[in-house]
């Protein structure tokens, strides 16, 4: 079942964020797991895609229990059911399907693992399409380099998250993408807000006129509220040029708005 994320797939040494909080590490084909067996969550997600061998998969894959935690570490089928939760991928489906028809199948099959998953508000607007299509604009920007990218991506696991069925649901996530421009890293920090729309004071409702919020923001303001060591992340930010602080986080609108 594993590989796991690879550090050196950019040709520049870039390790997982580290997580203050423990957590256990679980390897899948192309990306890695650090699971909070506390909050039952990831605490960090990564993958590497190469964007010059993706492959358009058939979606192939049923959501299960990882055999390797105990399944009261994992936020199973039990949150999601007869409500207005999705189960949003961390990891998207098709960012490890790339290489071989075979190594695609089962790298976008492994997805479907609960440990990749957390409760997201069902239903699109804009600005939730635009979250799901930052991996895309971000490979679409590195094609001029060499197509290759790394992606982190889980909850902000608050403590005042709102308790429901046994978890806290997540009203914040954070993304960074990471890739190589010449000899240098560059990265840059997003985070989606859905606290407008999720309800869990009386069992939990979707609210109808909140909207999904997403956000560019330094990557320092998401390993602060994260909880993250983020290594050379930092200083390969590009939304905050060096000695340009401060820079506030920028609600985004569209794919034009991104700074890269």
């Amino acid at each position: 079942m594993s590989d796991g994320y690879d550090s050196d797939f950019l040709g520049i040494p870039l390790p997982l964020p580290a997580p203050t909080r423990p957590a256990t590490r679980l390897d899948y084909p192309r990306f890695s797991v650090l699971l909070d067996e506390e909050r039952r969550f990831a605490a960090v997600t990564g993958v590497v895609i190469d964007g010059a061998t993706l492959r358009d998969q058939p979606r192939t894959g049923e959501w299960r229990l990882d055999p390797r935690v105990d399944d009261d570490a994992q936020a199973g089928p039990e949150v999601y059911s007869r409500n207005d939760l999705d189960r949003g991928h961390l990891v998207r489906r098709r960012d490890p399907g790339w290489g071989s028809a075979s190594e695609a199948r089962d790298a976008t099959e492994a997805t479907f693992f609960y440990t990749n998953a957390a409760p997201q508000a069902a239903g699109f607007n804009q600005s939730k399409e635009l979250w799901l299509g930052l991996e895309d604009h971000v490979l679409a920007y590195a094609e001029t380099t060499d197509q290759r990218i790394a992606v982190f991506t889980a909850p902000v696991l608050d403590e005042a998250d709102p308790p429901y069925r046994g978890i806290r649901v997540p009203l914040r996530f954070w993304k960074i993408a990471a890739w190589r421009s010449g000899e240098e890293l560059s990265a840059a920090g997003f985070v989606l807000d859905q606290t407008e729309l999720v309800d869990t004071r009386q069992g939990l409702t979707v609210t109808p006129l909140g909207t999904f919020r997403t956000f560019q923001v330094p990557i320092t303001d998401i390993a602060a509220e994260a909880g993250l060591d983020v290594g050379p992340l930092a200083d390969a930010d590009v939304f905050v040029r060096r000695g340009l602080r401060p820079v506030v986080a920028r609600e985004l609108e569209g794919v034009a708005d991104i700074v890269l």
